[in-house]
């Protein structure tokens, strides 16, 4: 029974430390489900795998030797917790929001189900762990480096002395990488146009760019809005 459950903290953590590396390569990249959800995820998994895989230690044999298939419910209410998940995700302009709590919803439905049958040594481990995730990997998600992106759109004068080159130095010189790259030119305005998806990972890069169009005089209009993944 010992060895049984040296086992399922093992697998516990194991899901733990995959959904958090998943996650934070998610996060890093600025993508809205990152460092928690993706634990919360992978922890939510384990838990209705560790369900079926010991159905021993919570099913008692019946009297005619036939065993019961409870997980069939357990799917049934996992499938009802996602569309309340659902329900809690928002996209707010180009933002995405909720999906945490989404995950967190999902996994407090797993925990629920172990309850249920009275598999108490998953919940209370698995309780712990997800109240670990919320907290402390919060802390630590505030604080690693993650990649920010950004909509550029900028339109100049094509006789001024920002051609190509110079506008790439430019946000380069502000610490950001460039990515799709298009340009523009309108003929009868006189006008030249660039659009491109910025990235950095400093967060005041775009704030700093913004000074700089605003105080060059060749530049006409610009705007730089966040974006999610």
């Amino acid at each position: 029974m010992s060895s049984d459950y040296h086992e399922i903290a093992l697998r516990l953590l194991a899901a733990l430390v995959a959904g958090a590396v998943i996650g934070y390569e998610r996060s890093y990249h600025g993508r809205p489900a990152g460092f928690r959800t993706h634990t919360l995820v992978s922890l939510a998994s384990c838990l209705l795998m560790l369900v079926t895989v010991y159905e021993a230690h919570w099913v008692p044999e019946t009297m005619d030797g036939i065993r019961i298939d409870p997980t069939r419910m357990a799917q049934g209410i996992m499938t009802g917790i996602g569309f309340l998940g659902a329900g809690v995700i928002v996209k707010e302009g180009l933002s995405v929001r909720g999906l945490t709590t989404a995950a967190s919803i999902w996994i407090t439905s797993a925990i629920g189900i172990l309850a249920g049958v009275g598999f108490y040594y998953p919940l209370v481990l698995s309780l712990l762990l997800a109240v670990t995730v919320l907290s402390l990997f919060r802390w630590v998600e505030s604080r690693v480096p993650t990649q920010a992106f950004y909509h550029f759109d900028v339109q100049f004068s094509p006789a001024s002395e920002l051609n190509d080159v110079v506008m790439r130095d430019l946000i380069e010189s502000h610490g950001f990488s460039i990515a799709n790259l298009s340009y523009r030119v309108y003929a009868e305005k006189r006008v030249r146009r660039h659009k491109m998806v910025l990235s950095s990972i400093d967060e005041s890069s775009a704030s700093r760019l913004a000074t700089t169009l605003e105080e060059n005089e060749s530049v006409l209009e610009f705007r730089i809005a966040p974006m999610s993944g």
